[in-house]
């Protein structure tokens, strides 16, 4: 049994977070809860605006929170934000890979960019994010814990994102291998597979989708009640949903699972 009290097992006191994509959305609930837990926090996003605007609303809340622009498909952006938060804070012990892309496509009409643009963001840059901070942690000679975030539609498609369902499939693979190659190293690895999350993006991705299907409003709402219908718990989710599971892998509480992709989605796939 732990020594630890509850309190002792959520307390992240001294730790260093990167979240990618953490100025809207799931993200910036992420780093609300991580921050609150007592980590410090730099948010790695390419969105300046929104990017700073987090850090200055949480930082007037006494949070260690910084900010980054990071375009996550260049490995030299990457390799930026590391050395930001070695420099800032001393060390990396926590990386929650959040950032992603989900722009509706018919599979017939996707072009190569659209497949690079989605396949760049969401597998190769949180693999070289990843590498790069893992790098850190075995070199500081200390434990981190790696949460990426994946998706439901790497279990089930829901139409038209087959560049996006493969991304997050190999998301989902790459969570278990690396977690098999780093365990020795004390390197926890694991995913969160969101369903349907009520966000900023997810309302900008109905709206593209209207767009590149060639559908109308009324055919995305019909889809939107038809997907919330098949929830049990008869609603969609929030951002801080998937942060407070987020928290939950970063803590201590989570010492002895490493690999596993946990669903939240409502209990969606169980229909």
């Amino acid at each position: 049994m732990s020594s630890k009290t509850i309190p002792q097992l959520f307390d992240l006191s001294g730790k260093t977070a990167i979240v990618t994509g953490g100025s809207m959305g799931i993200g910036r609930s992420i780093v609300e809860r991580l921050s609150e837990a007592g980590a410090a926090v730099v948010i790695a996003d390419i969105d300046q605006e929104h990017g700073e605007q987090t850090k200055q609303e949480l930082s007037q809340q006494g949070r260690k929170i910084e900010f980054i622009n990071t375009n996550i498909s260049k490995v030299v952006d990457i390799e930026k934000a590391i050395e930001f938060t070695i420099k800032k804070f001393g060390s990396i012990d926590i990386l929650v890979n959040n950032a992603g892309v989900f722009p509706f496509m018919p599979a017939l009409n996707m072009t190569e960019q659209d497949w690079d643009r989605v396949l760049d963001i969401n597998l190769k840059g949180t693999f070289f994010f990843t590498q790069k901070a893992a790098q850190k942690m075995i070199e500081g000679k200390h434990s981190g814990k790696i949460v990426n975030i994946a998706s439901i539609d790497a279990i089930h498609p829901t139409g038209n994102l087959v560049h996006y369902d493969s991304s997050k499939g190999g998301v989902v693979m790459m969570t278990k291998a690396l977690a098999m190659e780093w365990g020795k190293q004390g390197i926890l690895v694991n995913a969160i597979a969101p369903g349907g999350i009520e966000t900023p993006g997810a309302a900008q991705s109905s709206a593209a989708m209207i767009k590149a299907a060639g559908l109308k409003q009324e055919q995305i709402d019909e889809m939107g009640k038809a997907f919330t219908a098949r929830i049990p718990l008869g609603r969609q989710g929030n951002p801080d949903e998937i942060a407070t599971v987020a928290l939950f892998l970063a803590s201590d509480a989570a010492a002895y699972i490493t690999g596993e992709t946990i669903v939240v989605d409502g209990g969606y796939l169980l229909s």
